[in-house]
């Protein structure tokens, strides 16, 4: 298992593309996990309308549940790869056995909270009686298979800060292709519904977690998973340097139970099942522009961080802005498909209600409006991560959250149910900015004292 990238002296568009790309289309493929269920799950004969909307209010305390894998995998990640770039294998490997040890710990209690305490959140986070049947099957069974999406998740960040982006994609592709396959089989054959699509996820999960630590614990490995010198210190520090991405992953999923909610107490009996429906649609595309994106900005985190390890300054400015690029390039890619034939063709999958199908592709066009802009934040955010600047990244974070937070609760109150949906644009506009003229004014000194050092 021998690495292909020099993070260290490679020629930094191509290799920044050859960590960036693989790990964008896996985040890309991942998607699947939930939109593929989504999907079947809309079709389902004569319940597919209340059963989406039921898996939809399951949607963000599943991200919740995944973003304590983020918390630990690309929170470990940076310091691996730094710790790779002052050629300190052995401190590398301590990093991937208490990230592990930690995945470990974070998952069995994860697991035991949720099974306790799921029929109160799925009602305080916008089931209806018509819908929480049908997010009550999905739940259940999601988070008994906790431990495996916190594994091949959070353990599959370590594989890619050793420069293995191939493995990286290939783990998360394995899991996905599974999902796919056995959707239909779970959710129709074996007439299983929504219960069924959570059935197959899990299966899926479990592959994939199989694969990384296989990966990982091969001799080959540049970084072996040696479960040894566990210290709380360094699981501290773990969590540290991942707490911006967990507060982004983990506020996105407060935020969207509150939006459930607000849709459900502001649209009001009938309408709010119907907005709650198209809030799952716009959310599943949304995902198709956050995951790879996110993809993006930390598959090249190693770059940043093996060469702030390093003390070569000139390579991390270039690599922050051919990152910033691609970012800049996708957004602008799937800006112009939600204006386009694009976005009514993704509505239909999910629904044959014309009306629903209507209604779904406006407000795409609506939440999405300024994620051109987001392609910057996204790249600051993490890249300061990289850098181990986890008080800024974390800071401009909680900017946009919070300015997404008063916007769900004034608009729906001041203008109606359906101006929620212009919350994001509003958060993500005036976030993007805030965080370009922070890190400008900042970052130069910083980086010129790491280069003082080295």
């Amino acid at each position: 298992m021998r690495s292909s990238n020099d993070l260290g002296r490679g020629r930094l568009f191509p290799l920044v593309c050859r960590l960036a790309i693989p790990t964008m289309l896996a985040q890309l493929v991942s998607v699947l996990y939930s939109i593929v269920d989504r999907i079947y799950i809309g079709n389902i004969p004569d319940s597919g309308t209340l059963a989406l909307a039921g898996v939809g209010v399951c949607g963000p305390i599943v991200t919740l549940l995944s973003s304590f894998a983020s918390l630990v995998g690309l929170g470990g990640a940076p310091i691996l790869a730094m710790r790779l770039g002052e050629g300190r294998r052995d401190e590398a490997e301590r990093v991937a056995a208490n990230g592990f040890l930690l995945l470990c710990a974070l998952a069995a209690l994860l697991t035991a909270l949720s099974l306790v305490m799921k029929d109160r959140l799925l009602m305080w986070f916008g089931a209806s009686a018509d819908t929480f049947a049908y997010a009550d099957a999905y739940l259940t069974v999601y988070v008994s298979g906790t431990i495996f999406a916190l594994l091949a998740t959070g353990l599959n960040s370590y594989l890619i800060a050793q420069g293995y982006s191939g493995l990286g994609m290939l783990t998360v592709v394995l899991g996905a292709v599974l999902n796919i396959a056995l959707d239909p089989v779970f959710i129709f054959v074996l007439d299983m519904g929504v219960a069924g699509a959570a059935v197959a996820t899990v299966i899926s999960q479990m592959a994939s977690a199989a694969l990384v630590l296989y990966c990982l614990l091969r001799r080959k490995a540049q970084v072996r998973l040696r479960l040894r010198g566990f210290s709380l210190r360094l699981m501290r520090r773990i969590a540290a340097f991942g707490l911006p991405t967990f507060i982004i992953m983990s506020t996105d999923s407060v935020i969207l139970i509150i939006l459930n909610a607000v849709l459900q107490r502001y649209g009001g009996p009938g309408e709010g099942d119907v907005l709650v429906t198209c809030a799952t649609i716009v959310q599943s595309w949304f995902l198709l522009i956050s995951l790879p994106m996110g993809g993006i900005t930390t598959g090249a985190q190693p770059v940043v961080s093996f060469n702030y390890g390093a003390g070569r300054v000139e390579r991390i400015k270039k690599a922050i802005a051919y990152i910033a690029l691609l970012c800049l390039a996708f957004c602008a890619l799937m800006t112009l498909a939600a204006h386009t034939a694009a976005a009514p063709l993704f509505v239909r999958l999910f629904t044959k209600d014309a009306e629903i199908a209507a209604r779904s592709v406006g407000y795409i066009q609506v939440f999405t409006a300024m994620i051109i802009p987001l392609a910057v934040q996204y790249t600051l955010v993490d890249e300061s991560t990289a850098l181990g600047r986890v008080r800024f990244a974390m800071g401009c974070s909680l900017f946009r959250k919070s300015l997404f937070l008063a916007c769900i609760f004034a608009l729906p109150a001041l203008f109606g149910a359906e101006q929620t949906f212009f919350c994001e644009p509003v958060a993500d506009g005036t976030a993007a900015i805030a965080t370009s003229v922070l890190f400008a004014a900042t970052t130069p000194g910083f980086l010129r004292r790491r280069e003082e050092r080295a």
